[in-house]
């Protein structure tokens, strides 16, 4: 058993594309090693910006020998599809064996395959491995490139190093030639260094001022640039992305403390965090009271003889770059944001849609009727209509054309310098949220207004002309808003039908649009409480249930949760397999009785049924005939107990009480086991029989008045 080291070096590697680098490597290396029959496990992938490295520890010397073979066509099958066999599998006819295979005689290719040296393995491997790497952007470079066969690379390939134990692994890849030699740091360390194996590489790229391990780096930005700032009384403001993403521009990482002047304070600090961050890759400084700092942590990739020769050449660049968030800042203030509206006709929202104008239009009409006529929120629907109308006005501002990012953000700065109220402002700026998992969300009523139909707008306008997430496409993050919508939903105790608001919406009923939508956001959900022990199928039965649909969510949440509370306990799952087996039945029977019949039509009057002829047995177990047969105890229990839990169940339900309803169906149990114990269903008695099938369908409905327990799955 040897290690084995694998050395790509090349030009800079952009810090966001070194993850996904370290996985395709280690992902391509073991593709070819399991296809050549060689064992790995314990791999280690570094990378820094000049380099990716490899590390296979215990690698065999040798693959094993292996005998392989494959079953072909039969004895006097036609010469083509023997020959076709044969090439395929690399044999000759002489070399074919026959083999009885169900009496009939089989011709089977058997090829044994000696081991061979893991090193030429490996020299095989690495050539296919760089040409096949993934990377997002790649390029050709020199004489070559002007073939599209040259190698291409993210940026030109400068070595190889490829050693198994001491030995070189010899390869060849683009003109580059695999060797010992790497080189150290780009300042620190002049001339190559020559690598002895796996053993000793981390350790002499250290000696040479390179810290090959990104973990490593990483810790190393993280700690000593929040030493930084507390060693200036501040504290650093967190950012883990920045943190990897530092370690990924640097070798040899050296965080620095910076000042820039004070005046730019005047900035929004959002401002000035993401000026320093997008543009410069600083980290950003708080005071002991949380107030931003005029403090930056910059990471140099040298060790510099007077520090502060670096700190000035940062300082110098974030000044200027400040200054251009400061001139966005105080150009945008001139402007009142009614005016920055109205520019946005001049901005097509989608070709099917019109312009952001007109959805601002559309948003606002539904802002105002969720607050004035749906109380969903129950707030100023005035404020509600105004903040709406602003809404987007930021989109067109001189700092939001700089940083998408402060949409919104901006627009309640701009609110609150004009002097508009603070829940237009607020709802200017928290409009987009909840827009992450993990992003607070809003219960200011005017912002929620606000906010629900900006989400909504965006599921009704797309959905309306057909345009859906498909699989990993969602280019107008539909998915987003439905989880938005659905968490502002629950943060907000709403109650809101969709159908409603559709007609609200489009100003006429599209129950069509109104049903996809709310599919959808149902989808949505179902993947939200699939944590939480809420099956996708507790959703499916709690929204379509009765043969209509439920376009409230909230409800279908609540509904859904009971149920899997319910179906969680031994009565739940009991009564689900009595539900199954009285389901099979009707359905093996073709029956549709009443119940069903009422329950499909809407029927409220069952006597209206009476004079249908086949129904008089049916309607008996109602209580609106009397049977003219004794029925058995076991029958006449479940009788009384549906007497009993039918109306109690949708009682409850409507009052959206659903855990009492699940409650009054756990009392159906014990009497439906007791039913098909002991009471024969298909009576040779055509009364009977009818009677008992109506029975379970009494049953059957009585269920689901609550859920419709048949789309449950198991």
């Amino acid at each position: 058993m040897s290690d084995f080291l694998l050395e790509l070096l090349c030009e800079e590697i952009p810090a966001r594309m070194q993850a996904g680098a370290r996985a395709d490597l280690e992902r391509l290396f073991k593709a070819e090693m399991d296809a050549a029959g060689v064992v790995t496990s314990d791999i280690t992938v570094w990378s820094t910006p000049r380099r990716l490295a490899l590390i296979a520890r215990d690698v065999p010397t040798e693959t094993e020998a292996v005998s392989e073979e494959a079953k072909g066509p039969p004895e006097g099958a036609p010469d083509a599809a023997i020959d076709g066999f044969c090439k395929k599998n690399g044999v000759t006819r002489d070399q074919l064996e026959l083999r009885d295979v169900k009496g009939r005689n089989t011709y089977f290719a058997v090829k044994n395959v000696p081991g061979r040296a893991v090193s030429d393995v490996l020299a095989e491997a690495i050539p296919a491995i760089i040409r096949a790497f993934p990377w997002p952007k790649s390029m050709r470079w020199g004489a070559a490139s002007i073939s599209t066969e040259s190698l291409r690379w993210v940026r030109p390939l400068q070595g190889i190093v490829a050693i198994l134990g001491e030995d070189l692994v010899s390869c060849e890849v683009g003109g580059v030639q695999s060797g010992y030699a790497t080189v150290g740091h780009r300042f620190h360390h002049s001339g190559e260094v020559t690598i002895g194996g796996a053993h000793d590489y981390a350790e002499k790229l250290r000696a040479c001022h390179v810290i090959v391990d990104h973990e490593e780096r990483q810790d190393i930005v993280r700690s000593e640039a929040r030493a930084a700032a507390e060693a200036a009384g501040l504290k650093l403001v967190d950012d883990e992305g920045l943190v990897i993403e530092n370690a990924g521009l640097t070798e040899w990482p050296v965080p620095l403390l910076g000042r820039f002047d004070e005046d730019f304070l005047a900035v929004p600090p959002e401002v000035i965090q993401l000026t320093a961050r997008v543009n410069q890759k600083y980290f950003v400084c708080e005071d002991q009271a949380g107030k931003l700092a005029n403090a930056f942590v910059c990471t140099a990739n040298i060790s510099a003889d007077d520090p502060a020769v670096i700190v000035d050449g940062n300082r110098k660049v974030l000044a200027a770059r400040l200054s251009d968030a400061r001139f966005f800042w105080e150009v945008d203030q001139k402007t009142p944001l009614r005016q920055h509206a109205q520019k946005l006709s001049r901005i097509t929202f989608h070709e099917k849609l019109g312009t952001v104008a007109e959805k601002v239009q559309r948003i606002a009409k539904l802002a105002d009727w969720l607050v004035f006529d749906a109380k969903a929120p129950n707030g100023d629907h005035k404020l509600a209509r105004q903040a709406a109308e602003l809404a987007k006005a930021d989109l067109v501002t001189e700092m939001v054309g700089e940083f998408p990012e402060l949409q919104g953000l901006m627009g309640g700065y701009y609110a609150r310098i004009e002097g508009l109220p603070t829940e237009v402002a607020d709802a200017i700026r928290d409009h987009y949220k909840p827009a992450g998992q993990n992003d607070d969300v809003p219960t200011a009523p005017t912002t929620v207004a606000v906010a629900l139909a900006d989400r909504l707008d965006n599921l009704f306008s797309f959905f309306k002309i057909g345009i859906l997430p498909t699989g990993s496409k969602d280019p107008f993050a539909l998915r987003r808003a439905a989880l938005g919508y659905i968490r502002l939903v629950q943060a907000n105790g709403l109650e809101l039908s969709l159908d409603t608001v559709v007609r609200a919406w489009e100003g006429r009923p599209n129950a069509a649009l109104a049903e996809k939508v709310t599919e959808f956001l149902l989808d949505r959900l179902a993947v939200q409480l699939r944590d939480q022990g809420v099956r996708h199928d507790y959703i499916s039965a709690s929204h379509d249930w009765r043969g209509h649909i439920d376009f409230r969510i909230d409800r279908v949440e609540a509904r859904a949760r009971a149920l899997a509370s319910f179906l969680g306990t031994e009565d739940g799952a009991n009564l689900l397999a009595g539900y199954k087996r009285a389901a099979n039945i009707l359905k093996k029977e073709g029956f549709e009785g009443a119940e069903s019949r009422i329950a499909r039509t809407g029927e409220e009057d069952p006597m209206s049924l009476v004079d249908d002829p086949d129904l008089g047995p049916i309607l008996a177990e109602r209580g609106h005939t009397s049977p003219n047969y004794a029925m058995e105890p076991a029958e006449k229990r479940l009788v009384e107990a549906l007497d009993e839990a039918a109306p109690a169940a949708s009682c409850a339900v409507a009052e959206e009480d659903f855990e009492a309803a699940m409650a009054a169906l756990a009392s159906l149990r014990g009497p439906i086991d007791a039913f098909f114990d002991d009471v024969t269903v298909n009576d040779d008695n055509p009364t009977k029989r009818a009677a008992r099938l109506a029975l379970l369908d009494r049953f059957r409905v009585a269920v689901h008045n609550v859920s419709d327990f048949s789309r449950i799955e198991n």
